[in-house]
């Protein structure tokens, strides 16, 4: 077990503490500690649910007697005689007065924008009376190519309250990315921006906001908002934002039930077009208001803050931070801009922490250790002393990771490393306010997931590796895929190798206390000599090293049994070439502070390393075009952030 860098104070004023006196008061479970209440709450799994929904004082109508009608996987139906609406507990704001500012949105396209209560109802209002006046209906299909801004929230909650179905793509997609996903939903509104401005750089989407109106003949509105030109004139046939918001109209939700749809999102599409992922309104609402109540200890007091564009499902949980009564800090743009010495100034977000006073500072793995990389101590270039917790999502964090934030941030503040996935919404591990903080170690299983880590006998192991599986139904598994009638698709990705269980595609190791480390894709195996070994690892080493600025790994098997190639790839600082004492720094640090199998065969500098839309690494994509797969059918190029970077790879094959 690593050292213990931060533990709770057990005073009972955590909600999750909270929470688990009132589960006692009402004798539903007298859980002495955490492990033992995550292990009520997955045998339990009716009792912890609709523990969830009382406590929380959630909107809803209907009965809550029935929480799981059936339990099989796929197929579990949640709370089947409820109603409630996502928008109304959203805009139910629990503790929080009419002209208490609840959405802070900074830009680097426009000046700083605050919406209070009042302000944020009467904009969904409006917006809800303009969908109506285009015609929407429940079930149609809301877009916007839109960045994290407060329009694209109000839309998502105008069309929730109708019962329409939302999606969004961040403006940075380019065309065929878009039009990927949206062709196959069909949507009758969208809303676009004119363009946006990354760091100092202005960024034009005229071109693209044409190509993808004109790709889909299912448009019969399109709303227009001038965001970084505010003179730029609306396309012929839109309609402005302002104008659409025009008309003041009573703000009404209408009552659907659990399962209804609240929005799609999209898988990377890395290999054929995106998954169309349909989350319903009950689920997304409980697990959420669970997530973000009970694991980050959120309420009115707090400012939420995780960086994300609309094209990942971070901001998705980011606007249901208003479930807790929080308010969520909204930022666009930028994040590690240039500085005067040319190099990334990764103090923006830290300086913006300190500005709008945000308390629990969401982020990803990536820019922690890139921050740490880069020298910097947030915490002498920036007042942090009001943040009590940090999120680290989107890779694991390695334990200098750890280390670096509690030395360089904060000692006091609770640093949560999480892991879930598009396909729930939500998180399967991270943290919680009754678990210590281990240096490179995820607290916790969540409440109400039933995860595991499988052998290769499909048998739960603690303290080995193994494949990351959920045993029992979660409410924010997915309604479905869009157009998979049958469920085919649903089933071939998450539950064809193993029947009734679903598998996730991570490798995770299990400790005795409940806490785990997440090693990587497990489609992403990297086998050598007959031991797995995971790839974050790898990147933790080598990323680590100044010269160094990315990497991937891939192994190629040899079909005759032998030992097969490990192959590296870097992408250096500007101006270094990997010559030899370069060589032989990254396989002595691999040796050293790995093993003698982490060494690899051959090592490559590239120009840049593939990367989905979303940032992830790609390596399954790699190994293909190395074992001879042509690049259109190893990867899409849509789903690529810059799809040249793919070409290299064609002239290493074997």
């Amino acid at each position: 077990m690593s050292e213990i860098l931060w533990s709770p104070v057990l005073d009972g004023r955590s909600r999750l503490e909270r929470f688990t006196a009132w589960l006692a008061e009402h004798d539903l479970t007298h859980a002495e500690d955490y492990d033992a209440l995550w292990q009520w709450s997955v045998q339990n799994l009716e009792d912890f649910w609709r523990s969830v929904l009382q406590w929380s004082d959630l909107p809803h109508g209907g009965d809550d007697a029935v929480v799981l009608a059936d339990d099989s996987m796929p197929g579990a139906r949640w709370f089947p005689d409820l109603t409630l609406n996502y928008a109304e507990a959203m805009l139910r704001l629990p503790g929080r007065a009419d002209d208490d500012v609840v959405v802070v949105s900074v830009s680097q396209s426009r000046d700083d924008i605050e919406l209070t209560t009042a302000d944020l109802r009467e904009q969904v209002a409006r917006a809800r009376a303009g969908l109506i006046a285009a015609g929407v209906r429940p079930r149609d299909r809301v877009a916007a190519y839109a960045p994290n801004i407060p329009e694209t929230l109000v839309l998502l909650l105008a069309a929730a309250s109708i019962g329409a179905m939302f999606t969004s793509c961040a403006p940075e997609f380019g065309t065929q990315s878009v039009v990927d996903r949206w062709q196959q939903i069909e949507p009758t509104v969208i809303l676009t921006v004119d363009g946006y401005r990354y760091g100092a750089k202005p960024i034009d989407r005229h071109d693209e906001v044409a190509a993808i109106r004109a790709a889909l003949p299912s448009v019969t509105t399109h709303v227009w908002l001038p965001y970084l030109d505010p003179a730029a004139e609306a396309p012929e046939g839109a309609i402005g934002w302002a104008d659409f918001t025009s008309v003041s109209a009573p703000l009404e939700f209408e009552a659907v039930s659990f399962d209804w749809p609240l929005y799609v999102l999209f898988s990377s599409g890395t290999t054929g077009l995106p998954k169309p992922i349909i989350h319903g309104h009950g689920g997304i609402t409980i697990e959420h208001t669970k997530g973000l109540a009970l694991h980050l200890d959120l309420g009115p007091d707090d400012r939420f803050f995780w960086f994300s564009t609309t094209g990942w499902m971070m901001w998705n949980l980011l606007i249901s931070g208003l479930l807790t009564g929080s308010t969520i800090v909204m930022f666009d743009g930028n994040p590690a801009p240039p500085g005067r010495d040319g190099d990334p100034d990764v103090s923006v977000l830290w300086r913006l922490a300190e500005r709008v006073g945000i308390t629990y500072f969401g982020t990803s793995a990536p820019f922690l250790l890139q921050c740490r990389k880069a020298g910097l101590v947030p915490r002498d270039i920036a007042d942090l002393s009001q943040i009590r917790g940090i999120g680290s999502t989107g890779a694991p964090l390695p334990a200098e990771g750890f280390r670096w934030v509690y030395d360089a941030v904060s000692d006091t503040a609770q640093l949560g490393s999480t892991s879930g996935g598009t396909d729930v919404c939500a998180s399967f591990v991270g943290g919680a306010p009754t678990k210590a903080v281990r240096a490179g170690q995820i607290s916790c299983r969540q409440l109400g997931c039933a995860v595991e880590s499988y052998d290769d006998q499909h048998q739960p192991v603690i303290g080995s590796l193994g494949e990351l599986v959920v045993t029992r139904p979660m409410p924010s598994m997915p309604v479905g895929f869009w157009g998979d009638a049958d469920g085919s698709r649903y089933r071939a990705s998450y539950f064809e190798d193993i029947p009734g269980v679903w598998r996730h595609g991570d490798w995770i190791t299990i400790s005795d206390d409940g806490s785990c480390t997440i090693t990587g894709r497990s489609d992403a195996t990297l086998n050598r000599g007959g031991v797995r070994l995971g790839t974050s690892e790898f990147y933790s080493v080598v990323e680590s090293l100044t010269a160094v600025t990315d990497s991937l790994v891939v192994h190629l098997e040899d079909d005759q049994g032998g030992a097969g190639q490990l192959l590296l790839f870097v992408t250096l600082a500007e101006g270094l070439e990997l010559d030899e004492d370069l060589r032989r720094e990254i396989a002595a640090s691999l040796r050293s502070r790995l093993s003698p199998r982490h060494v690899p065969d051959e090592l490559h500098q590239m120009r840049l390393l593939p990367r989905t839309l979303s940032g992830k690494k790609l390596e399954v994509p790699v190994k293909k075009i190395l074992q001879g797969t042509p690049i259109d059918q190893a990867a899409a190029p849509g789903a690529l952030a810059d799809p040249t970077a793919l070409d290299p790879f064609a002239t290493l094959r074997r």
